[in-house]
C-alpha cells in the first residue's frame, strides 16, 4: 500500500511538473529509471551521441541523462535526502565524492556486478576501498609552449628554479581541485608532507604572479599569455592536434589527475541497471571509446593504447602508478582558511 501511493503521488507530481517543483530529477530515480549523470558541452554530445547509445545497444537499457556539476549534484542529493536518491550512478570528481560518500548517500560496491572491476589499474579502486571505481583519469603534468621555452621541465620544482618561468606560470585557482592538489603537491615537496600547508603557502609565495583560471586554461596557453602551467595532458593534445607548439611533461615527482569517480547511490530503485551502466563504462569497450573521445588514459588494465594515440594517451601501463594519492578530507575539513590563504597571495 505504501508503495502504491508512492506510485500514484510520483504521478500527482510528473502532471504538475513534479521535477521542476523539487528541483531534483528525484521524480524519475523514484519512477525506477536509470538516472545517470555528466557535465555539459562537449561531454553531453559525446554521453548521447555515443556512449549512452553504446551501453543501450549492449543491455537494452534506456537511461534518462542528468546534465549538471558536482556541486550541483551534492545539493540535488542532500535535498532529496538518502532515502530517495534523484541519480541512480553518480559520476562527480572524488573531492565531492569523499564528502557524500561520508554522509552515506552512497552504497558499498557488490562487486560481484562489476566484472570489470577486477581489471582495473589500482589507482580506479584505492582512494574510495571498495566504494567507488574512477572511470576517467585526466593526468595532469607540465604542460609548456615549446617555441617559448627553451629548457623543457622534468619536475615540479623548475616552476621555482627556472627563471624562464618567472612571470609565465598558469596554475588553476583554490576552486579547481587542481588547485588543492597543486598546494598539497607543494606542501609535500618542500615540507614534512601534504598535510604541512604552512610550508606550501610560504612555497606559493615564490612563485610570484601567476595567472589563474577557475577551468580554461587553453586560451592564456594559446595567446602565449603564459608559458607553463599543470595541464592536462588530454587538453594538450587537442591543442597539438590544432597547431599549436605545445607539449606536456611527467614531472619526476608524479602526476596530478582529474577523477571521475562512479558511485551507486543507495536505495536508488534501478540498482541492478546502475551496476550495469557502472560495468560498462568500466568494460574494454567504454574505456575504448572514452580514451579515443577525450584522450583519457584507460583505467581497464585490458586496453591497450594504439600507436596512433600513442602520443596523446601517453600514460598507460607502468605509468599508472605515478599519480599521486591526495588527502582530499584535509582539504574538505580546511576549505575555508585554504581559500582564504590562497586568495591573499593570488588574489581571489
Amino acid at each position: 500500500m505504501i508503495e502504491l501511493n508512492r506510485r500514484h503521488m510520483l504521478k500527482a507530481l510528473v502532471a504538475l511538473g513534479g521535477a521542476s517543483i523539487l528541483n531534483v530529477p528525484a521524480v524519475y530515480a523514484q519512477a525506477e529509471n536509470l538516472v545517470i549523470t555528466t557535465y555539459g558541452g562537449s561531454w553531453e554530445k559525446f554521453w548521447r551521441d555515443t556512449l549512452v547509445p553504446g551501453f543501450t545497444k549492449e543491455t537494452g537499457i534506456e537511461p534518462t541523462l542528468d546534465i549538471g556539476l558536482g556541486r550541483t549534484y551534492m545539493t540535488n542529493l542532500r535535498a532529496a535526502g538518502t532515502e530517495n536518491p534523484p541519480y541512480s550512478c553518480l559520476m562527480t570528481n572524488e573531492i565531492y565524492a569523499t564528502v557524500l560518500r561520508s554522509e552515506g548517500y552512497f552504497e558499498e560496491l557488490d562487486l560481484a556486478k562489476l566484472p570489470n572491476y577486477a581489471d582495473l589499474y589500482p589507482v580506479a579502486t584505492e582512494a574510495s576501498k571498495g566504494w567507488a571505481a574512477v572511470g576517467l583519469i585526466s593526468p595532469i603534468g607540465l604542460g609548456y609552449r615549446s617555441d617559448m621555452v627553451s629548457t623543457p621541465p622534468t619536475s615540479w620544482k623548475d616552476l621555482w628554479e627556472n627563471p624562464e618561468f618567472k612571470g609565465r606560470i598558469g596554475l588553476y585557482n583554490i576552486k579547481n581541485s587542481a588547485g588543492k592538489m597543486f598546494l598539497m603537491l607543494t606542501s609535500m615537496m618542500y615540507g614534512k608532507g601534504m598535510d604541512d600547508l604552512d610550508t606550501g603557502f610560504e612555497m606559493l609565495k615564490e612563485l610570484g604572479p601567476v595567472y589563474q583560471t577557475d577551468f580554461n586554461m587553453s586560451t592564456a596557453m594559446a595567446t602565449g599569455e603564459i608559458a607553463i602551467a599543470p595541464f592536462d595532458f588530454g587538453e594538450i593534445a587537442r591543442l597539438r592536434n590544432q597547431g599549436l607548439p605545445v607539449d606536456c611533461t611527467i614531472p619526476a615527482e608524479g602526476l596530478m589527475m582529474w577523477d571521475q569517480t562512479f558511485n551507486i547511490c543507495k536505495n536508488t530503485p534501478a540498482r541492478d541497471a546502475a551496476y550495469q551502466y557502472l560495468d560498462f563504462v568500466l568494460s574494454p569497450v567504454g574505456q575504448d571509446l572514452l580514451m579515443r573521445e577525450f584522450f583519457v588514459s584507460p583505467v581497464n588494465k585490458t586496453v591497450t593504447v594504439p600507436e596512433d594515440l600513442a602520443r596523446d594517451v601517453p600514460v598507460s601501463g607502468a605509468a599508472m602508478d605515478q599519480f599521486i594519492a591526495w588527502d582530499w578530507d584535509l582539504m574538505n575539513d580546511n576549505a575555508e582558511e585554504i581559500s582564504r590563504r590562497w586568495n591573499e597571495i593570488f588574489g581571489a
